[in-house]
């Protein structure tokens, strides 16, 4: 048997070319992801926004697959780390940015200009912030809103409503949505992780549902589909993060109004009730 299993096994050679193929398959992801955050910015480079919206999309789905490939290859590394911040910085951050300039912020004028840097700012500080926190954190939740999740807000609306504000009032209405996901982005408001919103691990099955019901529901329509998931994950963290400081409040002021509790003089000793 173990000559059989020994004929059957590959070469050593071949298996270290397969471990190092693994090991740069999720730098693969992470360059594929940075390849879409410069297409959407040459598309919006040339007026197309139906196409270059999607592309932010993509990088979306990209970045998320390289951190998990990553740890089941255990092909985890600092200089993988730093170069998917990197490439977050360009498809999350300066992608969308420029997207949501040209398609409805540009009538704003200089206040367009400050709207697209705070949004890149905000990018950046939170993937510098991602970065230094502690690699036992809770990883169920974000603090902060995910750079991918903000960047899906105005790329699912661009993609929705392609024409873009012509004026100053619609650019002032767009204005919104930069400054709310971006503020979200630097808060330590808390989201949950993707991971943590699909079915737990004793109803494992029903993932493989819900992924495809969700692919489904993207292929009939799209564009509804992806704004009301973009904007449902936002407010998710704003309600549940409201929810809490009311449950708090609740709780401190309802233990301050407890009246103290008099002493209990039913058991007093027998002398003391004799005189």
């Amino acid at each position: 048997m173990a000559a059989v299993l020994s004929v059957l096994r590959p070469p050593a050679r071949h298996q270290r070319r397969f471990r190092r193929g693994v090991h740069l398959l999720p730098g693969m992801f992470t360059v594929a992801n940075l390849f879409c955050g410069w297409a959407s910015i040459v598309y919006v480079m040339r007026g197309d926004f139906v196409t270059a919206a999607p592309f932010i999309g993509v990088a979306m789905v990209l970045d998320m697959l390289d951190g998990r490939i990553a740890r089941l290859a255990n092909a985890t590394s600092d200089f993988g780390e730093q170069l998917d911040s990197l490439a977050d910085i360009v498809s999350f951050g300066i992608a969308p940015a420029i997207l949501v300039f040209a398609w409805g912020l540009e009538p704003l004028g200089r206040l367009g200009w400050a709207a697209g840097f705070l949004w890149v700012t905000a990018t950046a500080v939170r993937l510098a912030r991602f970065n230094i926190q502690a690699k036992d954190d809770d990883r169920r939740y974000f603090l902060g809103l995910p750079s991918p999740a903000a960047a899906g807000v105005p790329a699912a609306t661009v993609f929705l409503y392609p024409g873009g504000p012509q004026d100053v009032a619609g650019a002032l209405v767009a204005l919104p949505l930069v400054v709310v996901p971006a503020g979200l982005m630097v808060s330590h408001v808390r989201f949950r992780s993707v991971g943590a919103l699909l079915p737990g691990h004793r109803r494992s099955s029903l993932t493989p549902l819900v992924i495809a019901a969700v692919i489904a529901a993207i292929v009939v329509q799209p564009g509804i589909v992806l704004v009301t998931a973009a904007y449902t994950y936002m407010l998710s963290g704003l309600i549940g993060g409201l929810m809490g400081r009311l449950g708090r409040t609740r709780r401190r002021s309802g233990s301050a109004e407890e009246p103290p509790v008099a002493p209990d003089t039913s058991q007093a000793p027998a002398s003391s009730r004799s005189r």
